[in-house]
């Protein structure tokens, strides 16, 4: 009898062991599961990678998390977790729950946005909003930018070579890399750079004035040959004033070194310059242009479906919003045509 009554207590103690074990396991899960969606959501709303410390976040991303979390568990044990008191994070959800004040202003910075193709920063976007007689400082631009997701994808450049040896004397660097210029047409930079799409090559030459930026002339085709180089010097030539002599300078490349360019350069009274072999440094002024033009225009799209004929007419029409409408703050956040007229150089 006595052996019976040990035996039956033994089992109820092992049993409500069991239970206690079971308790246990269960708030183990609990607590797993919780962390488990704390991170999920952390990496759904506020875009954190799921290795992160939810304890080391900004309280006022834990109480985004601590919000989106609260119908499926009590607030006690999401304050726990994120190791937050209550009072600061009831202050960071009063703030989130505040009407946006910058409804109307978000608005206008993400058609600015839109409407330079997605290539202005804060600083063009805040000096365009000046022009609009809205005031708003760079940091809230800024903060408004990243919340809305507004960001400038960048491409690293892959540079076309025309270089063919030196088939003829290479004249001097006159420009030295000093692109800086008082006047219009004292320094000219040109290069040809290439554009690969699915339905062929395109190439580009432009003369670009080291006083603003501003593209002088250009032309468009499909193959880097003497016409496409000459027939762009033509054009700049044609619409210089009289007495302008500028420093034409330009790579090592054969388009530059050809009879037809340096008998036009010469009749024109204009002076060659070139960098050295291989130094793109030389010409940075002109590689940077064709860097902006390609970040803005170009690159991060696919250009399916896009004839080489429309390819070219959407690259033309880039170039002549490049010149009279994108705005450059070393200009005073003025376009090259834009800064010419504040200076009184052309009507």
């Amino acid at each position: 009898m006595i052996d019976e009554n040990d035996s039956e207590a033994k089992l109820i103690s092992e049993i409500a062991d069991l239970k206690q074990q079971t308790v246990l396991l269960q708030k183990q899960v609990h607590r797993l599961q919780l962390e488990k969606d704390a991170l999920e959501k952390a990496t759904e709303l506020i875009k954190k990678a799921k290795g992160i410390n939810l304890q080391k976040l900004p309280n006022y991303e834990k109480a985004i998390i601590i919000d989106a979390l609260r119908e499926k568990y009590c607030l006690k044990e999401l304050l726990n977790l994120f190791e937050i008191s209550k009072s600061s994070y009831f202050y960071q959800h009063n703030i989130i729950n505040q009407p946006d004040k910058y409804k109307d202003l978000r608005k206008e910075i993400v058609t600015v946005f839109t409407e330079s193709g997605d290539t202005y920063g804060y600083r063009r976007i805040h000096a365009m909003l000046k022009r609009k007689s809205i005031t708003l400082s760079e940091k809230v631009i800024r903060r408004i930018m990243k919340e809305e997701k507004l960001i400038i994808k960048k491409v690293r450049i892959r540079k076309y070579s025309s270089y063919m040896g030196e088939i003829s004397d290479a004249v001097p660097n006159l420009i030295n890399r000093d692109f800086k210029a008082v006047s219009p047409n004292q320094k000219w930079l040109t290069d040809i750079t290439e554009f690969q799409i699915p339905s062929g090559k395109v190439y580009l030459s432009p003369i670009i004035d080291c006083f603003d930026g501003l593209p002088v002339a250009w032309t468009i085709g499909t193959t880097p040959n003497a016409e496409l180089v000459n027939t762009m010097l033509d054009t700049a030539i044609k619409n210089l004033p009289e007495g302008a002599h500028p420093i034409i300078h330009s790579d090592r490349g054969a388009h530059y070194r050809w009879p037809g360019w340096v008998n036009r350069m010469e009749k024109a009274g204009l002076k060659r310059s070139m960098s050295k072999k291989g130094c793109s440094p030389d010409n940075a002024a002109c590689e940077a242009f064709f860097g902006r033009l390609k970040n803005e225009m170009f690159y991060n799209h696919l250009w399916t479906n896009i004839s080489i004929d429309e390819f070219i007419e959407i690259l033309d029409t880039y170039i002549r919003w490049y010149s009279t409408s994108r705005i450059k703050m070393s200009l005073g956040a003025m376009s090259p045509m834009e800064y010419r007229r504040s200076l009184g150089l052309i009507v």
